[in-house]
């Protein structure tokens, strides 16, 4: 017996008939026409449009990541995945991601930190007007948030979207409580999730508005 089934084939008409059912399901009013690009890649990357409220964007977020794109100021990643969820044919220079580095380790066992906070001392050469994406690990983002304080060159705009139950939530309040003191635009998604995929889905949507391509 064959069994025959009825589906779309078409990536272009499959993306188009995504984003047409996202921007029905999710509550966008209130939103800049960038803001809504990126809650809809978040959306289109979860599959859950009620993670749209807790999307938080601080003034000039948009713009400063689309200067910072045209501009072809560096992207550091806080992971791999994350770095491999961006839009390879999109991206002037190949973005940038520490965690692999041989010194890594050592670094990390010398200091009594993760290796992802290990990873970071590679981050300040680079920082300046940068875009920073963080999708793994919520001890990036604290200690991101420190070397700023601490005077560390500030970024272009933090995407603070780390996933998990142990400091994650807490991570991105921090960012978003302190990212007027601290003198940081930031994208973050408040709560327990976030993850690789979603940190990068934002700076995706970025990257598409500065093309033009939007929903």
């Amino acid at each position: 017996m064959t069994i025959s089934f009825e589906y779309e084939a078409d990536p272009q008409r499959i993306e188009q008939q995504s984003f047409a059912i996202i921007r029905e399901l999710t509550e966008l009013s209130g939103l800049s026409d960038e803001q809504q690009q990126v809650v809809m890649r978040i959306v289109h990357s979860t599959g859950i449009p009620e993670l749209a409220p807790q999307v938080r964007f601080s003034a000039a977020a948009c713009e400063a990541g689309l200067r910072a794109l045209i501009k072809q100021r560096p992207i550091l990643c806080d992971a791999e995945m994350v770095k491999q969820g961006l839009t390879k044919r999109m991206l002037a220079e190949e973005p940038l991601c520490f965690l692999n580095d041989p010194a890594v380790p050592v670094l990390a066992q010398e200091h009594q930190e993760t290796r992802s906070m290990a990873a970071l001392r590679f981050w300040p050469p680079f920082l300046s007007d940068a875009i920073v994406i963080i999708g793994n690990a919520p001890t990036v983002l604290f200690r991101l948030l420190e070397m700023i304080q601490q005077g560390a060159p500030k970024p272009a705009l933090i995407i603070g979207m780390p996933v998990g139950f142990v400091g994650a939530a807490e991570s991105k309040q921090a960012l978003w409580d302190n990212h007027l003191a601290l003198g940081i635009e930031c994208i973050t998604l408040l709560g327990r999730q976030g993850g690789s995929a979603v940190a990068a889905s934002a700076c995706n949507a970025l990257l598409r508005c500065q093309r033009g391509e939007r929903y």
